[in-house]
This record gives structure tokens, C-alpha cells and sequence, in this order.
């Protein structure tokens, strides 16, 4: 064993001041100040009458040496044995093991007074501690540093006053009529208030100026226990008292700061928990900070029976047979935390910090805890809480070196000999040795030290070699290799400091606020996360989502939609696996999370929708309607009723609708595509919703003889051409056997009534709000009738219309008409009424004036808003639609066909005495980058696009699917395709309108 007290220089030959043994002799910083500070003792002493006190000091020299250095050093010593030197008195007289035995003796004592006040039991818990703790300290300093002993004894006082406490409590507890002691001396005894002492109080290794951490448990089915109804409040409220009488400062000072801060998930549990709750949170929810941290937990105070037996539920929590990757892979991340919080990236004296400092105090119990945790679960003999203790053990059993051990364990006593000296000098709880030179000096001549050369070489000596065995643990594990990412840790319950300085450097601007989010991920608050699998699935994943994060150049955003995304998520595990093995999927959520703000919305609030995306068979297909439909039906066939149906409909849009825009987004498919494939989604969902609204609206009121309706598809869903956020323009027809005048069910109804209330069915039925949200807004505003008539229209007054009265701007808006679903043979009907319609619209010179003049009156009545409001603006998509319409209504097709719907497939098949052959690829090329603008902006935004506030991850977005390198060009790209639109679109209708610069459209 090595034996570091030869490095340590004499202070004088070892005696003893009356039963004080003193081996070493504090060197005052000022002898003539330290003699004042006798003089004034001793008549503190003669006051007191402790003459045997000013006796010795009078006539013995090495005591009177002895107290001077302990005054001129010591702040905190010197006004506690000015106010009490009959503590000093006690020590000489008595020794330091029967005074700690007396002060404990009267502390557990208070604990049986019924008639003492909360105010006094304070008073009087901190005068006992203090005379306790005062004569710990000066034993300490006359061994020259004897922290093996002085932990003992600081550990045995806090457990007292613990016990203490604890037993006031319970007593009025029992008072209250919450719990009935089968001892009445001893109402904690089977009261279920379990205290656990963690930390160095657990290990029973508690520091000169320690706070003391607990966790507190209750068990309501206690054999104590008289009443649980407002048990839980009561024994919260009971915690708070104890927390108050040992932390509050008073004129007599403190007792012991208390940290509560280690119970499970701190930031959303009460101070006290109930048993059963704290075993389900560690064996569903604990974490490999918490298995650690659990290694030490003790029964300190209250029904020690009770806690022992909750620590032996824990066992196969903190004790695992077989630790897995994600495991190890957290204690790396506690390892990289403890490297984090170095007290400078340099080993040196004046201010290192000799806890959390490079070869400090925490890497001797983070060496000894981690292999606790790994081989623990086979081994009984590493489950101890003393880290000396399990130091030898290890090597016992061969997982260190008899030589590491010895080192370590001499080290580790040194360092807690400086941390002791270091608080002594002001009872703060400070861990870092002074800077300036005079308060260094304070803390080396407590120890005995007279040189700072002395004690630097000793110090230097003993950080470097805990610093080299503490570096071999994990040495593959290369701390300075990797990037930012590798090195983020979320374990404990504080902010890690590196790691906030790091998310800076990968650009989050909030990085506290990220911070605690991920480590809330890692309680488990979150259902999805409830799982241990699910993570350590999340840990092991970690460091490529944040890179994926960085990369999206506004971290911050899209880490809170995935929050709000993993709130709302059932389970975690399944998404996790996926994003794990697949980086091309982690790449495409947070893209979206990045770049589309409604589809990420869409993901926060309807998570089940991104379950869709981890198949990328399904996510490269372009689905048709029998594909689709096959995978509603069997869904639909689920439905426990009609309102289930309904909310059924609507979630298979909105991941449908979702799956579409991915598809989009990822470049699988074009704009053209996309618009195909929302049409063919709407087409089905109107079909599968008319089906069961007929049907139930049938079972009321019967069928119309001969009755037949059909759905004409208007605006883009006719043309084929919808966007995400498209609603559906349609015209509701009917017909009916002639002479049919009223429906045959239960509850008749006239015929015209009958179709009319079915279309209102199914316009509440698509467009009312439900659990799910809304399928589809409608507009029916195109029937011959507008706003003003039913909303269901006859076959007949549909044809007599078209033929009679429909004005020119219907034809063209009839031109896009496309029969979505309907009855047999009624849409061949309808199908022959358009084609006769759109053969009688006049001469041609006619219709191109009459668009042109509609066009001017469309933009008074809405202008554009915006540079890039591709739809309004002059030479926008609205031109390009009404020159298709044009040359639809004026046959101006190389190969006409009443058939063809959908603005490219007519601009496509142009006929060259319409426009040229350059004017026709010019408006291909701005109908392209206008459908792709437009189907972009509807799937990622909410809102207007703004250039100037536009997420930047969507302005990439966009410039990349456009093939344009930036912002800039893509506006110019779009100016110059406009203006082509315009001149062409002019020309056409003989209109004029000014040219535009449109600056705006190429922002800088």
C-alpha cells in the first residue's frame, strides 16, 4: 500500500493535547495576528468559564501554536470557537469519537420531545451539528488531513439528524391521523416515509461542508399507515418542512443543504414519491446515470426496513446480468460529461477544481462506478458503496491492478483531505482551490504544508496519475476524435456545459432550452420514450440526429417539431429502429421538419402519418386508384360507425396527402405527377364518402325511383392538376325516372328535396370538422344556379343551361368539367351535354375577347400577393390556364379532343396557327416552373411565401427542385417566364397591360 503521508512535510513530533492526538501543527499566515486571536479566545474562555481551556492554552505551547494557526486559518473555525470555545474545551478533554457520540446522543434525543417547536428543534439540531462539526474540523487539521475518519463521522451526524427529523414528522403525521406507530417512541419505525441517502451520504464518504442527497419514497400500504386519502400531500408537505428546518440559514447558521434533485424525472415528480410509482419509473424508465447514481443509495432516516426492501426491489435495475451496446454507449456519455466539466483543460494548483477537475475525485468514482455497473450484475463483492472499499475489490477480483488500487486509493484519501481543507477555510461548499496566493496558503498550511512547492509537487503528482488510469477507461474511445455531434451529452438532471458551448457551434441559437428538452427525451416523459429499448435506441441514434439537424440550417425550429412529434407518437421504438438503420429516412424527417412548416405541423399533430415513409417501396410509387383503394377499404372496413368512417377517411388523407408531398419533396415524382396523384386521392375519398352517406340517407328516406346522381369534378380537380391544399369545386347532378315524384322510404320526400338533402349529407360529411380535422373544403359556387339555388341540379336544367344561357367565362371554366364519379350511364350523358355545350360558344374572336376582359377584371378584384404568387400575377399560372381554355373552347389543337382535360396536356398539343413552336415551349417551360412553385409553397407553407422570412431550409428546398442555384436566379427565371405568359396571353385577347419590372420577384 502506498503511504502518501511521507510526502507531506513534519509538523512536529506526534503527541497530544489532552485526548487530541496532534501530528501536525497548522502554520499561522500571521503569528502576531494569530496571537490577538488567542488573546481573544481566552477571554471567550474565561467567559465561559472553560478555565481548564485558558489554562492549557496558557501554559502549553504546542496547544496554544495549535489554536493559533486554527484561528488565523480559518475563518469559519475562528468565529465558531470565539461564540463556543467550550467546544474546544470538550475536544481537548474528552477526544473527538465521545464528543461526536455526545452531539449525536443529543440529537437523537430532541427527536422524542412532543411539546418542542419546530423553531427550536431547528436551534437546537444547529447547535449540535455545529459543535459536531467544529470539533470534526480541528481533529481533521491535528492529524494533518484524516478524511478516512472525518467522512465517518460527518456521515454518522447527518444520519442522525436525518432520523431526527424524520421522527418529529412522523409524529405529527400522527397526529394529523395519517399513521398509527405500532410504537408511539417510534413512529417512523413502520411508517413507509422512506429517506434514501445518495451520493457520498449513501457511500457514507460526505465532505467537510457536503449537502446531503436524498430521495424521498412513501408507501401507503405501511403497516403504519391509518389513512391514505390526502396521504401524498400530507408526506409532501412533511418533505418541505424537513428541507426547511436543515437548510434555512438562521442566526445559529444551517444544518445540511438538502438536494432532492435525484428522484426520478425531478423537473415533473413531487418531492415525495409513492413506492409503487418510484419501482415502475426505474424499471420502465431509468436511466444508466440513474443506475449509477442508485449504487450508492442508502436507507439514512425513517422506516429503514421499508427502504431497504424498496432498494431490494431495485436490484435487478441497477445490477444487470448482461449490459447491452446502448448501455455502454451511456456510460462513455457520463464519462465524456465528467471529462466536460474539467476545471480547466490544463492539470495545475491555484484554482483546480479537485472534484469535477482533469485527475480529480469524480474521475476516481466514475472509474470505480463504471465497473461496478459492467460487472456488478455477476459479481456480489462490487455492489458496495464505499469507492476505497470497491477499489479493493476490484482488484480482488482481478479488473484492476493491485498497483492501481493502491495508487488510487492513496489518491483518492489525498484529495479529500485538500477538498476538506479547502471548505474548512469558510464552511462553503466549494471544490476549487483558492487563485490568489494567500488563500492557497490558507488550505496548505491546514494540511500541514509550509511550501507551496511542497504541496504543488504532492498535488501535480496525484492529479496526473488519477487523470492516466481514468484516460485508460473506454481507451478506444478517443475523446478528441469525432465531430460535435459525437460528443453531446444529455445524461444527469443538469446542463452539461461543453455540450451547450457545442450546440452553439452546430448552430442552435437556444441551446439551454435544447438541452432540457433531450434530456426530458431521456426520463422518459414522453409515452414514446416510456421504453428502456426505445431510449437506448434514441442514445445510440443521437449523434446522426444531430448532425441531420445541423445540417438543416435551423436546428432549433425543427428539434421543437420534433418534440411536438414525439409527444404526440404512441411508441418510440419502431420510428427509432427505422431512423437508426436508415440515414436517407433521418435525412428526409428532419428535412421536412427543416424546410415544410405545414407538413411538420402535420407530423406534430398526426404522427402515424411518417409511419408511411419508412417504406421506401411505397414512397418512390406513384399510386393509381386501385392501389389506394386497396389499402382504404380494408381500413374503412374497420369503422365502428359512420363517424368512425368519416374520421377514417380523413386519416387516410392526411397521410396519403402527406405521402404525396414527401414524394414531391424528395424529387420521386414531379410537379405534374403530384397533381395527378392528390386528384386521384380526392376522387377516391368523394366516392367512398357518397357510398355511405347514400346508404344511410336511403335507410331514412328511401330511394327516388330511377334515381341516378354523379359528381362533375370543376377547377383543378376536374383538370387533374390539385395541389395539397386544394379544395373541390364540383356541380352535384341528378335524374330521376320521369314521372318519379317523391322517394319511397320510411320518411318520403319530393324528389327535387331528396337530391337536395343528399348533397348537403355530403358536403357535411367531406367538409365538417371532426376529431380528424376536415376532409376537403367545397365550392359549389359553378352550378348554373350559383349561390343562389339548391345545391343539387337536375340532368335536364344542367343541359338547358349549357345550351341557353351559360356565359362565355363558364364554358371555359365547363372546359376543365371531368365527371369524378357517378351512376350508370349518367356520365356519358353528362359527358355528351359538355361536348354539345363547348361546340356552341361563338366565334372564336369572341371568347379570346371575352377572357381577355375577365382576366383584367380578376386582377382588380385579387391582386397578387406577392412576388412569388405564381397563381395571380400577370403571366401567372391563371394565363396559362385561360389560354388552354381558350384554345379548348376555339378548337386551336393540333388534334382536338372534347376528352382532354388539364392546362399541359392542351398547352402540349397547341396547334401552330395558335402560337409557334418557340412561343409553345416557352409556355410549357413557365407552366412547369410555375406547378412546381405552386405545389412547393402548398405543401411547406402555411402562409404566404416571403422571400426575406422564408425558412432557409425551404428557400434551398426550392431552388434545388427548380434546378436553380439560388434565390436570385430562380426570381429572375420566373420574371422572364412571366413576361413570356403575358406578351403571348396578350396578343391573344387583344388586351394590354403595362410591363412590369417586378423586382421584387429576384430578391438580393
Amino acid at each position: 500500500m502506498i503511504d502518501g503521508s511521507k510526502d507531506r512535510p513534519e509538523g512536529t513530533a506526534a503527541r497530544a493535547i489532552g485526548s487530541l492526538p496532534v501530528s501536525s501543527i497548522p502554520p499561522a499566515l500571521d503569528d502576531m495576528r494569530a496571537a490577538e486571536w488567542l488573546k481573544d479566545l481566552s477571554k471567550a474562555a474565561n467567559g465561559e468559564d472553560t478555565q481548564a481551556l485558558f489554562t492549557r492554552l496558557d501554559e502549553d505551547d504546542m496547544a496554544r501554536a495549535f489554536i493559533g494557526g486554527v484561528l488565523d486559518l480559518s475563518p469559519f473555525l475562528r468565529s465558531a470557537l470565539l461564540r463556543r470555545p467550550n467546544i474546544a474545551a470538550r475536544l481537548f478533554d474528552d477526544g473527538l469519537d465521545a464528543l461526536v457520540d455526545k452531539e449525536i446522543a443529543a440529537i437523537e434525543a430532541l427527536g422524542g420531545s412532543d411539546d418542542l417547536s419546530e423553531k427550536d428543534l431547528g436551534a437546537a439540531l444547529r447547535r449540535h451539528k455545529l459543535n459536531a462539526h467544529v470539533a470534526i474540523a480541528i481533529a481533521d487539521i491535528a492529524a494533518g488531513g484524516a478524511a478516512a475518519v472525518s467522512v465517518e463521522h460527518l456521515t454518522r451526524l447527518a444520519e442522525s439528524v436525518l432520523q431526527t427529523t424524520a421522527r418529529y414528522l412522523c409524529r405529527d403525521l400522527h397526529r394529523q391521523g395519517f399513521l398509527a406507530p405500532g410504537d408511539a417512541e417510534r413512529p417512523e419505525a413502520d411508517s413507509g416515509l422512506i429517506i434514501l441517502g445518495m451520493g457520498k451520504l449513501g457511500g457514507r464518504e460526505l465532505n467537510f461542508s457536503s449537502d446531503i442527497d436524498l430521495i424521498v419514497f412513501y408507501d401507503p400500504d405501511a403497516a403504519g399507515v391509518a389513512r391514505r386519502e390526502g396521504l401524498a400531500e400530507a408526506v409532501v408537505k412533511q418533505v418541505r418542512r424537513l428541507v426547511r428546518l436543515l437548510s434555512d440559514r438562521t442566526a445559529e447558521g444551517y444544518v445540511f443543504r438538502t438536494d432532492l434533485r435525484l428522484r426520478p424525472d425531478p423537473g415533473a415528480t413531487p418531492l415525495a414519491i409513492a413506492v409503487g410509482a418510484g419501482l415502475q419509473y426505474y424499471e420502465s424508465r431509468g436511466q444508466n446515470w440513474e443506475r449509477a447514481a442508485m449504487i450508492k443509495a442508502r436507507a439514512v432516516a425513517g422506516d429503514i426496513e421499508a427502504g431497504e426492501a424498496f432498494l431490494a426491489e431495485l436490484r435487478p435495475f441497477v445490477w444487470r446480468r448482461y449490459l447491452d451496446f446502448a448501455a455502454i454507449a451511456d456510460i462513455r456519455a457520463i464519462k465524456r460529461q465528467i471529462a466536460s466539466h474539467k476545471g480547466g483543460t490544463a492539470i495545475v494548483v491555484a484554482g483546480h477544481n479537485v472534484k469535477l477537475g482533469r485527475g480529480g475525485i469524480r474521475e476516481i468514482e466514475f472509474f470505480v462506478q463504471t465497473q461496478q455497473l459492467i460487472a456488478g450484475g455477476r459479481v456480489d463483492d462490487l455492489r458496495g458503496r464505499s469507492t476505497t472499499r470497491m477499489l479493493a475489490e476490484l482488484a480482488g477480483h482481478q479488473w484492476i491492478a493491485e498497483q492501481t488500487r493502491d495508487e488510487l486509493i492513496a489518491d483518492y484519501w489525498f484529495l479529500r483531505d485538500v477538498e476538506h481543507a479547502i471548505q474548512m477555510v469558510a464552511d462553503e461548499q466549494t471544490h476549487s482551490l483558492p487563485r490568489e496566493e494567500e488563500g492557497l496558503a490558507r488550505v496548505l498550511h491546514l494540511m500541514g504544508f509550509r511550501t507551496l512547492e511542497d504541496f504543488s509537487e504532492r498535488f501535480l503528482r496525484t492529479l496526473e496519475r488519477v487523470d492516466t488510469h481514468f484516460a485508460a477507461l473506454f481507451a478506444e474511445d478517443d475523446d478528441g476524435q469525432g465531430d460535435l455531434a459525437d460528443h453531446l451529452v444529455f445524461t444527469g438532471d443538469q446542463d452539461d456545459p461543453d455540450t451547450l458551448d457545442r450546440l452553439m457551434q452546430l448552430g442552435f441559437t437556444r441551446p439551454t432550452d435544447i438541452s432540457r428538452i433531450v434530456r426530458a427525451w431521456h426520463t422518459g416523459r414522453y409515452r414514446a420514450l416510456r421504453a428502456t429499448s426505445a431510449r437506448q435506441m434514441l442514445t445510440t441514434m443521437q449523434p446522426n440526429l444531430f448532425r441531420a439537424l445541423a445540417a438543416t440550417g435551423r436546428p432549433d425550429e425543427t428539434l421543437m417539431y420534433l418534440d411536438e412529434m414525439l409527444a404526440g407518437l404512441p411508441a418510440g421504438l419502431p420510428l427509432f429502429s427505422v431512423l437508426s438503420g436508415n440515414p436517407q429516412i433521418l435525412s428526409l424527417l428532419t428535412t421536412i421538419l427543416a424546410t415544410a412548416p405545414r407538413m411538420a405541423m402535420t407530423i406534430s399533430k398526426r404522427p402515424h402519418v411518417f409511419d408511411a415513409l419508412v417504406d421506401r417501396d411505397r414512397l418512390s410509387l406513384v399510386p393509381d386508384r386501385e392501389s389506394l383503394a386497396a389499402r382504404l377499404d380494408p381500413f374503412l372496413a374497420q369503422s365502428r360507425d359512420h363517424e368512425d368512417r368519416l374520421d377514417r377517411l380523413r386519416i387516410f388523407a392526411v397521410e396519403q396527402r402527406f405521402m404525396v408531398s414527401a414524394r414531391l419533396l424528395t424529387g420521386a415524382i414531379d410537379a405534374a405527377e403530384a397533381g395527378e396523384c392528390f386528384t386521384t386521392l380526392a376522387d377516391l375519398l368523394l366516392i367512398r364518402t357518397l357510398e355511405p352517406v347514400r346508404a344511410l340517407f336511403a335507410e331514412k328516406h328511401g330511394e327516388v325511383p330511377g334515381g341516378r346522381v354523379a359528381i362533375l369534378g370543376m377547377g383543378r380537380l376536374g383538370s387533374r392538376e390539385m395541389t395539397a391544399g386544394s379544395d373541390l369545386d364540383i356541380i352535384f347532378l341528378y335524374d330521376h325516372a320521369e314521372g318519379a315524384s317523391q322517394s319511397d322510404g320510411p320518411r318520403p320526400l319530393d324528389a327535387p328535396t331528396w337530391f337536395t338533402r343528399l348533397s348537403q349529407r355530403l358536403v357535411a360529411a367531406v367538409s365538417a370538422p371532426t376529431a380528424e380535422g376536415v376532409l376537403y373544403e367545397m365550392d359549389l359556387r359553378l352550378r348554373p344556379s350559383g349561390n343562389q339555388g339548391p345545391l343539387a341540379t337536375s340532368l335536364r336544367a344542367f343541359q338547358s343551361y349549357q345550351q341557353n344561357g351559360a356565359a362565355i367565362w363558364e364554358k371555359m371554366a365547363l372546359s376543365r368539367g371531368r365527371v369524378v364519379c357517378g351512376d350508370e350511364g349518367i356520365a356519358e350523358e353528362i359527358e355528351a351535354i359538355i361536348e354539345s355545350s363547348l361546340d356552341k360558344v361563338g366565334e372564336p374572336s369572341s371568347v379570346r375577347d371575352e377572357a381577355g376582359k375577365m382576366r383584367l377584371r380578376i386582377a382588380d378584384a385579387k391582386p397578387p400577393e406577392g412576388s412569388f404568387d405564381v397563381k395571380l400575377a400577370s403571366g401567372g399560372l391563371i394565363d396559362l390556364e385561360f389560354i388552354a381554355q381558350i384554345a379548348k373552347l376555339t378548337k386551336s389543337l393540333d388534334s382536338y379532343s372534347f376528352s382532354i382535360v388539364g392546362t399541359r396536356p392542351i398547352l402540349t398539343s397547341l396547334s401552330s396557327a395558335y402560337v409557334s413552336h418557340a412561343e409553345r415551349e416557352a409556355l410549357l417551360g413557365a407552366y412547369d416552373l410555375m406547378t412546381m412553385l405552386l405545389q412547393i409553397l402548398r405543401i411547406c407553407l402555411d402562409r404566404d411565401f416571403d422571400p426575406q422570412t422564408a425558412p432557409q431550409g425551404f428557400v434551398e428546398l426550392l431552388c434545388k427542385r427548380t434546378n436553380a442555384p439560388d434565390l436570385g436566379v430562380l426570381g429572375s427565371q420566373l420574371q422572364d417566364a412571366r413576361t413570356a405568359v403575358r406578351t403571348i396571353f396578350d396578343r391573344l385577347t387583344g388586351i394590354h397591360r403595362e410591363d412590369e419590372t417586378e423586382s421584387s420577384a429576384s430578391p438580393p
